[in-house]
């Protein structure tokens, strides 16, 4: 059965929009392309729709992901009772950007479970696909303006979330959204695939570095370690192994796994974690992190706490096996 898309929370949302004259948008820490694409599309949507207000997109940028639109550079001090819009973020610490920011009240658009952010508005759906999906039901489902480069932001940020609609949280809504976007664009979508997946030699090679490296152990749960000297090698940043591990959903051995990956700039250890069957997120969270209960995230300072997050995991996975059997 297809859910049935509230307006009237939609419309809330729109009018929440349509009264304020300043607007930042913000989104996670660690951009992917479904929070730099719903950022960038929102963003858009509303100055198309609103040209005399004040509309930026926050954060830091990523290199990688220029293909999309540019971010902005908003000058704090000049901006005071705003209204910020958080996407694709479920607590205050992953905000990228937030510092110093003086705003009036807070509008969320979130398909992460809920966690510390108190909003005046808020939209939170676990079932959805990608944040992407519910910009785009807004835009579809309100007075909110659409053009060609909106879509294709949208529909990359939904294929990218999804892993081309094969993960379980794509939905028959998702498709319905995809549909629907399609109609109303008609964008080339067929082209817009090199933009996810086109990628450098070296990252290639990075990957065949991961999949000789991965440890598997006897409870299917797969990881790696990967440091700093690895990444130079490489050619690849901090952020690249968290945008290749989908590429290992299909790996009959693995249950979960993780890579690991040394952030040196900011002196701790990024911890990108996936699943095909336990949940993961409660203990992700554990160790400064969380997100879906298929797919998470955790960021830690100490190698024992890196060391104790696989201990979980694997008991995790083992549990999970005893429980199936």
């Amino acid at each position: 059965m297809i859910k049935i898309i509230n307006r009237n929370l939609l419309n809330k949302i729109y009018r929440e929009i349509k009264k304020h004259n300043t607007i930042v948008i913000l989104r996670h820490i660690g951009a992917d392309p479904d929070a730099i694409c719903s950022e960038l599309a929102l963003r858009d949507s509303i100055k198309l729709t609103f040209p005399n207000k004040k509309v930026y997109a926050g954060g830091v940028g990523v290199a990688k992901f220029k293909k999309y639109g540019n971010l902005d550079k908003p000058d704090y001090e000049k901006i005071e009772n705003c209204l910020l819009i958080v996407l694709d973020v479920p607590n205050i610490a992953r905000i990228d950007g937030i510092d110093n920011l003086k705003y009036q009240s807070i509008l969320k658009i979130d398909h992460h479970p809920k966690l510390d952010i108190k909003a005046d508005v808020e939209w939170v759906d676990e079932e959805k696909s990608s944040t992407c999906q519910m910009v785009t039901e807004l835009i579809l489902n309100t007075k909110l303006k659409l053009d060609k480069k909106i879509a294709e932001n949208l529909f990359l940020g939904i294929v990218s979330d999804s892993e081309r609609f094969s993960l379980k949280n794509t939905t028959i809504e998702t498709f319905e959204t995809v549909i629907n976007l399609l109609k109303t664009s008609q964008i080339d979508f067929p082209n817009l695939y090199e933009k996810l997946y086109l990628r450098p030699f070296s990252e290639y090679k990075f990957i065949a570095y991961i999949t000789n490296n991965l440890i598997i152990n006897e409870n299917h749960f797969g990881y790696i370690k990967i440091s700093d000297n690895i990444l130079k090698e490489y050619g690849v940043d901090v952020a690249t192994p968290s945008n290749l591990i989908n590429s290992y959903n299909f790996i009959d051995d693995l249950l979960v796994w993780c890579f690991i990956t040394e952030d040196v700039k900011n002196n701790q250890y990024k911890i990108s974690i996936r699943s095909r069957g336990p949940i993961i997120n409660e203990v992700a969270s554990k160790y400064n992190g969380g997100g879906h209960k298929f797919a998470s995230g955790a960021k830690v300072k100490e190698l024992s706490d890196v060391d104790n997050l696989i201990n979980d995991l694997s008991k995790v996975c083992k549990d999970y096996e005893n429980k199936e059997s």
